[in-house]
């Protein structure tokens, strides 16, 4: 199934909601590129409020063509020239004009960025095509110069009625069934950011078509996997390390799980054996960290589990892998809990012959437990083992299926 946020992805400016006055000031600068003062705009704000997609929706009504780069794709100001300086040299073939959108500049932020900033910055100045800069929080002193060379524009939070509308629009042609009440408050949890309530709807409705109170009240539970899943995406695609070190500050997962969501999705994401070797050798150390930590309890070593699963393993690729992977969690721990059901009797049984023989349940499982199958064959002796050891049926069930 099309993921709902593709599939209504808006293509013209009466499609965004709730950002009005900013498509405006964006359509007149870029119709209006060679009077403008400054030659870029940034464009700010929290995700999810269109700031993207506008600059999409505004070209495709104007004929423009949008040549995206994403800034945090970036290492270093060469790739900066050779990227971004291409799109400038070159002249658009099959439409009026063209953008030049730089998407996320907060990706410009790790050690290997050098020069990066400036790069832009002079880019800017000489370029002949408008450049759209897009930001959560353009605010940081280290893009001063920007701001300084681009027209702010801030997209702030939609609020929960505009989100409801792009919600109520979806569920109409999707012949979605609703209340409106249900919806809002849907609308509500999003927070004003309109994809993530988008992707809330397609997941509270798969399968059935239908969103209902009692599937919404499912969303908390579903949250946690929601963070995991935000965190994987942070670590795996961006090559920031800042960004990708703060992925699991929020994530409700304890540590081992952590480990067991990246060991099972990593082989999906990175492709490149160089770059996933590198990745599960930062994995490893941490194992090697956690497995201290719980024998020594010397939890001074988070801190360097953190880093090892997070921008460790963000920096073991070279640049952002553009396929799109379905994030699942691991097996194992179903599988551990399948062994630990398949053992639970006989750990039982061997901890009432360790009661009864004051020996360790370990020394029993040991000397005791491989020959007690074989005692059960005896029907004599089978009545006096159920006998002196007090076994349930469920217990002397187990043992019977043990004889050969």
């Amino acid at each position: 199934m099309q993921p709902l946020i593709r599939k209504y992805i808006p293509k013209t400016e009466k499609d965004i909601i709730g950002q009005e006055e900013n498509l405006k000031q964006l359509k007149n600068f870029i119709l209006n590129f060679k009077n403008q003062k400054k030659n870029s705009a940034l464009i700010y704000g929290p995700s999810g409020t269109g700031k993207t997609c506008s600059v999409y929706a505004i070209a495709n009504e104007i004929g423009f063509e949008v040549i995206e780069v994403n800034a945090s794709d970036f290492r270093n100001a060469e790739q900066i020239n050779q990227k971004v300086g291409n799109a400038i040299k070159q002249q658009s073939l099959f439409a009026k004009g063209k953008v030049i959108l730089v998407d996320e500049i907060d990706g410009l932020s790790g050690r290997e960025d050098r020069g990066g900033i400036q790069a832009i910055t002079k880019l800017i100045q000489d370029s002949a095509y408008p450049i759209i800069l897009t930001a959560t929080n353009p605010f940081d002193n280290k893009f001063s110069s920007l701001r300084s060379k681009s027209n702010m524009i801030e997209f702030k939070a939609l609020d929960y009625m505009s989100v409801f509308n792009i919600l109520k629009k979806i569920c109409e042609n999707e012949k979605i069934k609703h209340e409106d009440v249900v919806l809002k408050a849907l609308s509500r949890r999003a927070g004003g950011d309109a994809r993530a309530a988008i992707n809330d709807l397609q997941n509270l409705t798969q399968g059935k078509n239908e969103l209902t109170k009692e599937s919404l009240e499912e969303l908390s539970d579903r949250n946690k996997t929601d963070s995991i899943m935000t965190a994987l995406n942070k670590i795996f695609k961006t090559t920031d390390l800042k960004i990708a070190v703060s992925a699991f500050d929020n994530v409700e997962e304890d540590l081992n799980e952590q480990l067991l969501w990246i060991d099972e999705n990593l082989p999906k994401e990175y492709t490149k054996p160089q770059e996933l070797a590198k990745a599960y050798d930062m994995l490893s150390k941490a194992d090697v960290f956690n497995r201290r930590i719980r024998r020594w309890q010397h939890y001074r070593f988070l801190v360097y589990i953190n880093a090892l699963i997070t921008a460790g393993i963000a920096a073991a690729k070279n640049e952002k892998y553009k396929n799109l992977v379905e994030y699942k969690p691991t097996g194992r721990i179903l599988k551990i809990w399948w062994a630990n059901q398949r053992i639970a009797k006989k750990k039982d049984i061997a901890g009432k012959i360790a009661s009864r023989t004051h020996s360790s349940k370990k020394e029993i499982l040991k000397s005791t437990m491989p020959y007690l199958p074989v005692m059960f064959k005896n029907k004599e002796m089978r009545g006096n083992i159920i006998s002196q050891l007090d076994l349930n049926d469920e217990e002397a069930e187990w043992l019977k299926s043990q004889v050969k």
